[in-house]
């Protein structure tokens, strides 16, 4: 006897533990079974399972039980990243909280103990919380980019040192200097994607940078028309910046070559505001492609060693990159005077030739009375000190604007918004930052990977998110590998007493090429994304050619976020297409598609975050209703460029259709229904019977093309029609009479066939639903295997157009009857009488053959055939025949009347509220994005309420 219902609290657990006892999480051993192999987006080693997460992994599940049960061998790789920054603040935060010794009080190797401490005790919880969203991967393969502690010659760590010194070999891998984005808090470079652009209340401050030698030029603005609106002698260039403490570092002022205001200028030298007067810089003026003549000034300051944008002008015409702070972001307190830095700066602004990057970089010119300071107590003195010089630009403000009858001169300042970028972690602002770091040389290694997408090796899904790989691809820099931290994968390269560098994947072979010199290893460690490019082939045992490696590899499918299509999936494409090569030696891409899915938002289509308050939980989701109503309410909204909208509701919404499944199921049981052995449901003989197969196959076909394309939603919203509104709703109810009639012959094919639909129902639903699917289908009969493992179901010869126009007329005369039984109020108990009038001989049949069911299922005391509609009827028209109800003392017509035309001006007022609302610009352009679409679907709703109103209304009036 089944349970009456089913508690995902009590079944989840176990039966997720008996799929994994019993080895079906594993891929199947059968060399003439199909590869598919997924490797997860390996989760931070610190992270916990959010929303975003949880429809990844459900998209991926779905694909692997899916193939699972069409018969492929399938593996699906799991595993964690060690998240560098984030896990060595996390242990960072556990020492300050215990109050035992800091990081660099402890050293590197003590620290790195406790780390691996930390992640046996802590590390890795998500990996716990995936099996409660019914993850189905081979835990027993689960791999840590990080390696084993301890473990010698680790294959995840020695696949990391190979690619790295192979690079290095071929010249893609070294070491230089550049500009990184820098974490002073941290005090590590990090990449683009650990930096949050914020909008915040900024400042840009306006300063004179006077000529050289007291030099003086005619400085002429014109309109648009050429007319001259202001001309004055000026002894300097005016510059806007919003970071004044950069300015100590400036190389050069810079103005397009098209302004004709600073033409008489270019070519000569002007000084840079601040510090010492005795010991001034001067900087040359040059023309640029990148400053716009029409924001702010004009001229634009370029420090090459602390903003993206000057660097890149620097390289451009060979300007220095003098570097101002140290690691911490602090104005730099090293090296030789001022006076001495700024005479070699001097030097070389008038000509001196350019000496290398290690001697620039020893230039500071910082003064002394700034040195040692924070960037933003620097930045308050050096604007105090150009105010009090009289070196910023001053501006006298509308008398309406001050206090006093005639306002004084104040520096030109203005408050504006700035996008201001933020450590992720650290939530520091981050410093670009000249350092010396080790670079792979991205434009090569992206030529092939670019290739590939091309010429559709690999292919992205949605295709759209091509353009913004090829876009990244085509324009992409050198990428930084290298990290100032202790946790990850320390950089294999050693240095002898002068500087000399070895690359080697051991000590001891480094030792072997320099001849047995002294040596020192770099310090720093490597990029998180570095070792996570190697995910598809590294999980599956490389450099080792392994078996895994060799039936596995090139994985199938990739599935991940747009925001890291960069970052990740590039970088992937780029190393997987460099390493693995074919048995002809030919580049293997890492996976034939890529599934970009869409951003998980609340219900009102605004993004999630903490500040708002709409972060929604997936595991208190699956706490109250379920992991299956979690998973299908994420897989039902994965439509391709479609972000989902996620509320408790939609997802109480599935937890009620898995239990109306499982109360279809407990129908069934009751009504004995099982498939005997030999059934074949080809020899089915009633239409019902035929229909509901016919149903059933072309379902399948559905969910199968569905999940073929990548269209989960379309491939749900398939399994959810068939299950909810075919089978529960309609089949259940036809196959009543039959159950429950005399005929056994016609009561044992029913059951038969109900049994059997109803397992079909429940294999389609396995990839969404797995545990109540699961659940019932251990409850409903005899079975060999798992559910997890049983046979997808491969249907053919179910089509029967006949037996599925029958009962589609069926469906819509008992719908129709239904509907306006409803609209016209007819109490629920009345049985009322039905005419057809101008049915054809075909129909006249039809309603012969289904008589009973029209009446039991329409609530209709008799249905007869007519030539014409009897009066005071409701009428519905089906295909060529109507329908017509007679209501003459059944409702009170001018009661109901009256009713509908007050519901009708009431709709009238709502939709006239609403349209006048929505047209009005004010409210779209500044209401919410959210509130709007919630105003337009409800006037969506009451307009078609209108219409069904406006029907019944015509009705009335005709009967």
């Amino acid at each position: 006897m089944m349970d009456k219902t089913f508690n995902p609290a009590e079944a989840e657990a176990r039966i997720y533990a008996d799929w994994e006892e019993s080895g079906a999480f594993k891929p199947k051993d059968d060399p003439n079974a199909d590869p598919f192999c997924i490797v997860i987006p390996p989760p931070n080693v610190t992270g916990r399972l959010h929303i975003g997460h949880a429809l990844n992994n459900t998209l991926q599940d779905v694909l692997i039980r899916y193939k699972r049960m069409l018969g492929d061998s399938v593996l699906w790789q799991p595993g964690t990243d060690h998240a560098g920054i984030a896990t060595q603040m996390v242990v960072e935060r556990q020492l300050a909280e215990r109050q035992e010794p800091s990081r660099r009080d402890m050293g590197r190797e003590k620290f790195l103990e406790r780390v691996w401490d930390w992640k046996a005790e802590s590390g890795g919880q998500i990996m716990t919380q995936l099996r409660r969203l019914g993850a189905s991967c081979d835990w027993s393969r689960e791999r840590f980019t990080m390696g084993e502690k301890d473990a010698e010659n680790d294959q995840m760590q020695a696949a990391v040192m190979k690619v790295f010194v192979e690079l290095y070999n071929q010249g893609l891998m070294y070491r230089g200097k550049r500009l990184v984005n820098w974490d002073p808090k941290f005090e590590t470079a990090i990449s683009d994607l650990e930096v949050e652009n914020i909008e915040v209340d900024g400042h840009m401050w306006h300063f004179k940078y006077p000529l050289a030698g007291g030099k003086t030029y005619t400085y002429v603005e014109k309109d648009a028309d050429g007319n001259v609106v202001l001309e004055e002698e000026r002894d300097y260039i005016s510059i806007a910046t919003t970071r004044p403490e950069t300015m100590l570092g400036d190389g050069a002022v810079a103005v397009h070559p098209d302004d004709e205001r600073y033409a008489p200028i270019v070519g000569e030298l002007c000084e840079i505001p601040v510090g010492p007067k005795e010991h001034r810089r001067l900087i040359p003026i040059i023309t640029d492609e990148y400053p716009d003549p029409e924001f702010g000034s004009g001229a634009v300051k370029i420090t090459g060693a602390h903003d993206f944008n000057d660097y890149e002008v620097a390289k451009r015409n060979n300007i220095p990159l003098y570097r101002l702070m140290d690691t911490r972001a602090a104005m730099r307190a090293d090296g030789a005077p001022y006076a001495q830095c700024a005479e070699q700066a001097m030097a070389l602004a008038k000509g001196a030739d350019l000496p290398s990057e290690a001697e620039v970089d020893a230039i500071n010119l910082v003064p002394e009375n700034y040195r040692g300071l924070d960037r933003f107590e620097a930045r308050e003195k050096i604007i105090a000190d150009i105010t009090a010089e009289g070196l910023a630009v001053m501006v006298t403000p509308e008398a309406k604007d001050v206090d006093e009858d005639a306002p004084q001169p104040v520096p030109y300042v203005e408050n504006k918004k700035i996008q201001q970028p933020f450590g992720d972690r650290s939530h520091v602002v981050i410093e670009p930052m000249l350092t010396d770091q080790w670079f792979a040389n991205a434009g090569e290694l992206a030529k092939e990977a670019i290739a590939a997408v091309e010429d559709g090796r690999t292919t992205f899904h949605p295709k759209n998110w091509e353009k913004t790989y090829f876009e990244w691809m085509r324009n992409i820099q050198p990428w930084c590998v290298s990290r100032q931290l202790w946790w990850g994968h320390q950089i294999p390269a050693w240095y002898d007493e002068d500087g000399g560098v070895y690359v080697a994947e051991s000590e001891e072979a480094a030792i072997a090429q320099a001849g047995g010199k002294k040596l020192t290893r770099d310090p720093d460690v490597l990029d998180t994304w570095f070792s996570s490019a190697l995910w598809p082939f590294s999980t599956l045992g490389w450099p080792e050619n392994t078996q895994e490696l060799e039936r596995f590899y090139p994985n199938a499918v990739l599935i991940t976020a747009f925001d890291i299509i960069f970052f990740w999936v590039a970088r992937m494409m780029m190393q997987g297409l460099h390493f693995m090569k074919d048995e002809n030696g030919k580049p293997q891409i890492p996976f034939k598609d890529v599934y970009i899915h869409a951003l998980v938002r609340d219900e009102k289509g605004q993004k999630m975050s903490k500040s708002k308050g709409n972060v929604i939980d997936p595991l208190e989701l699956i706490d109250e209703f379920g992991a299956d109503a979690v998973r299908f309410s994420l897989a039902s909204q994965a439509g391709q460029g479609r972000d989902i909208r996620m509320s408790k509701q939609r997802v109480e919404g599935y937890r009620n259709f898995g239990t109306k499944l499982w109360n279809a199921a407990r129908f069934c049981e009751m009504n004995e229904c099982a498939v005997p052995a030999g059934f074949d449901p080809k020899t089915v003989s009633q239409t019902v019977n035929k229909w509901i197969l016919s149903e059933a196959q072309a379902t399948v076909a559905a969910v199968e093309k569905g999940l073929a394309e990548y269209r989960f939603n379309e491939a749900a919203a398939a399994a959810y029609r068939f299950t909810w509104n075919i089978f529960c709703d309609w089949h259940l109810e036809f196959a009543k009479p039959l159950l429950q009639g005399d005929d056994e012959a016609a009561k044992a094919e029913c059951r038969a066939t109900t049994a059997y639909v109803l397992d079909i129902a429940l294999k389609i639903l396995h990839p969404f639903m797995p545990f109540v699917t699961e659940a019932l289908w251990e409850q409903t009969g005899q079975r060999d295997t798992h559910l997890i493992v049983a046979d997808w179901p491969r249907l053919e010869g179910l089509d029967d157009a006949a037996a599925q126009s029958e009962m589609d007329w069926l469906i819509s005369v008992i719908t129709d009857i239904r509907r306006v039984r409803a609209e016209m109020n007819v109490p629920a108990g009345a049985q009322l009488n039905a005419v057809a009038v101008g049915a054809s001989g075909e129909i006249a049949g039809c309603i012969e053959r289904n008589r009973p069911l029209i009446q039991r299922m329409a609530r209709l005391a008799e249905i007869t055939l007519g030539d014409s509609v009897p009066p005071a009827s409701a009428q519905t028209v089906i295909g060529e025949t109507t329908f017509a109800l007679p209501l003459e003392g059944v409702i009170d017509f001018g009661a109901e009347r009256e009713r509908i035309a007050k519901e009708l001006k009431k709709l009238d007022g709502e939709i006239t509220r609403l349209e006048k609302k929505l047209g009005n610009e004010k409210f779209v352009a500044n209401a919410p994005e959210a509130v709007v679409a919630e105003q337009r679907e409800k006037l969506g709703d009451y307009t078609a309420q209108k219409a069904k109103m406006a029907e019944a209304l015509s009705r009335l009036e005709q009967a």
